[in-house]
């Protein structure tokens, strides 16, 4: 294991993915953009690979805090028809979205070619 090496997998919404890759990049974070889909909404969410030291992780952290913002939406939900009850299925729901999921892992080989 490389020691304080780590590999941080962050799930931010698409539309903070623009910023917030160009706020690591000035800050000489190395990233890698990978799209995806997936969450409650099962909207494109745009997943990022990066890689950084264990004593950058915490300015890594609070810049994708800084970034990704939560906001809310309204949506229609997703009643199956014999479930419906008058004027559930046409009431949007607000509901949280936005914000940043972070998976931080341990890095036992970097190479680099």
């Amino acid at each position: 294991m490389l020691w304080g090496m780590k590999l941080v997998l962050a799930v931010i919404q698409d539309a903070d993915a623009t910023a917030l890759v160009r706020v690591l990049s000035e800050n000489a974070f190395e990233v890698t953009k990978l799209a995806s889909t997936g969450g409650f909404l099962r909207e494109g969410n745009t997943t990022l690979m990066i890689g950084v030291t264990e004593e950058r992780l915490g300015e890594l952290k609070r810049r994708v805090q800084q970034t990704c913002r939560s906001r809310t939406r309204l949506v229609a939900p997703s009643v199956p028809m014999g479930e419906q009850h008058e004027g559930l299925a046409s009431d949007p729901v607000e509901v949280p979205v936005g914000g940043a999921v972070m998976f931080v892992m341990d890095v036992a080989e970097f190479v680099k070619v």
